[in-house]
């Protein structure tokens, strides 16, 4: 500010202006600077919250990228770039935060971070910037120019419902250009919001303009998700599903089954219907439009498949809109044999209730009997299989055709162990973040992830160990008075162990393999 071609009263003046901010550092409040210090951890708290979010949100993008392609790929595509565009310069932010306060013994003594020299000396030489200053400069144009391509363009722009909002709220928390002073004169950006202020105050400002980018990407991912799900429930987006009441039919049986749109509502009558059966066209006596549903009235024909094509014409926007039909049915000999399936699996578990059907097509439940060491039948075709020792059982199901033959077909089941379960807290396994308070009243339990039906597991007891302390051994599902004890000696980002988790499944004898442990970062 004293520096270049300036008159002598006009470097006394800015002189006087330098040594007033440096009077202004050292009469700063102390409870200012820790004001400052509490509200740079809250911004710090919500950062990383919507750090997790963000993750999370672009974990269930890819997945949808994965299932559907052709809605969600390009959608995944552009959200990595905001992620890349926001990552680099949280990464920026975050390296100048640390810069800062290496040297610092305690970076949560605020009290001691009332001088501004360290951005005054990275950023500044006299009136002119340092090449540190002109590339915070660079960074914060690199983000909002590249945040404004992205949402300029058309397909983004379609997606994300306020775009033009979004842009000018980037241009301006974004904008680099002079700022004008309540005086009316203008001042550099730079030397505007950090020039002369206490480490804290800056240190603060920076977590914020973390929080902005982090904010901005979550919103804009969200309505881009939003509008590309708005735009699948066009007419132009849906495909046809068979609806049937059973998976086959004999030779001789008239086919009963609907085509039917996604959205079956009374809404969704096409205006015309224009399909064949194996080529030949469909008569207006062989179908009957219900509720949306095209409910066709055909012969099954011969033992074979039948191909069902052609188009539904629908109303949308005034015009007509043509939803292809590729579908079919398969018409079967009457069977001679039986088909078990196990329900969810293909084994069964020693020790607990295996969920399971037993039919056979074309003959009434009521006509079909099984058997087998321990299987017990439910009601219709339900039945629910506990094995015991072995590693196969084999069940035989038997029943009457209706023009009176008998079949009778077995069919072998591998007998498998239930897996090692997992420890848990709140339903989550693993490492768990959570608060003190929350974990002295969580109640810690055990589950199956995956597990292919639910199984109830009981916990009857744990260990529980936190750094530094004995192992306490709890009875029960919640921590004990002692437990708790250790738990308040703990450190805020200790984690805690619990582990020895004994648990078995209610109602049974069965032994489980050891319980893994689950592990809890403290927040507070």
């Amino acid at each position: 500010m004293a520096g270049g071609k300036l008159s002598p009263r006009q470097k006394m003046i800015n002189l006087m202006y330098l040594v007033f901010i440096a009077m202004l550092a050292l009469n700063m409040s102390k409870e200012v600077l820790s004001a400052f210090g509490l509200l740079n951890e809250k911004i710090s708290d919500a950062n990383q919250a919507a750090t997790e979010r963000n993750v999370a949100f672009m974990d269930g993008l890819a997945t949808k990228a994965s299932d559907e392609p052709e809605q969600y790929a390009a959608v995944e595509a552009k959200a990595k770039e905001i992620s890349a565009i926001t990552s680099e310069f949280d990464a920026y932010m975050q390296s100048l935060k640390a810069g800062a306060v290496e040297t610092i013994e305690d970076p949560t003594d605020y009290e001691v971070m009332d001088k501004p020299d360290h951005f005054n000396n990275l950023f500044f030489t006299g009136e002119n910037l340092k090449p540190e200053g002109q590339k915070f400069i660079d960074q914060m144009n690199k983000y909002r120019t590249e945040m404004v391509a992205i949402l300029s363009d058309t397909a983004v722009a379609k997606k994300v419902a306020g775009a033009n909002e979004i842009i000018a709220s980037i241009n301006d928390t974004f904008g680099t250009g002079e700022v004008e002073k309540s005086d009316g004169t203008k001042q550099d950006w730079l030397n505007y919001h950090y020039e002369g202020f206490p480490l804290i105050a800056s240190l603060t400002k920076m977590t914020s303009l973390q929080n902005d980018v982090k904010t901005n990407q979550s919103e804009i991912l969200q309505k881009m998700l939003s509008g590309q799900q708005a735009a699948a429930l066009s007419f132009s987006n849906y495909s046809t599903i068979m609806d049937v009441e059973k998976s086959a039919y004999y030779s001789g049986e008239t086919f009963n089954g609907a085509i039917l749109l996604g959205r079956t509502d009374a809404s969704t009558v096409p205006q015309e219907v224009n399909l064949t059966l194996d080529g030949r066209p469909l008569t207006e006596d062989q179908y009957t439009v219900q509720g949306g549903k095209v409910v066709l009235n055909v012969g099954a024909g011969s033992p074979g498949d039948h191909k069902i094509e052609g188009t539904l014409v629908y109303g949308e926007g005034g015009e007509k809109v043509e939803v292809p039909v590729k579908t079919g049915f398969a018409t079967i000999s009457k069977p001679n044999a039986a088909v078990i399936a196990a329900d969810k699996m293909n084994v069964v578990y020693r020790g607990v209730d295996n969920p399971m059907t037993v039919s056979i097509p074309g003959i009434p439940d009521n006509n079909v009997s099984a058997s087998a060491t321990g299987l017990s039948k439910i009601s219709g075709s339900k039945y629910v299989m506990r094995p015991g020792a072995g590693r196969e059982v084999t069940i035989t199901a038997s029943g009457t055709l209706p023009d009176g033959q008998r079949i009778s077909t077995p069919a072998k089941f591998r007998i498998k162990d239930i897996p090692a379960p997992q420890g848990a807290v709140r339903g989550e396994t693993g490492i768990v973040r959570m608060q003190r308070n929350g974990l002295e009243i969580a109640s810690i339990s055990a589950v199956l992830p995956d597990f292919d039906f639910d199984v109830n597991l009981q916990v009857t007891g744990f260990s529980f160990k936190v750094s530094g302390q004995p192992t306490v051994r709890v009875n029960g599902t919640r921590l004990d008075g002692a437990a708790k004890g250790a738990l308040r000696r703990a450190k805020r980002g200790d984690a805690v162990q619990i582990f020895d988790i004994n648990a078995k499944v209610q109602g049974s004898s069965v032994v489980l393999k050891k319980t893994s442990p689950v592990i809890i970062e403290l927040t507070n």
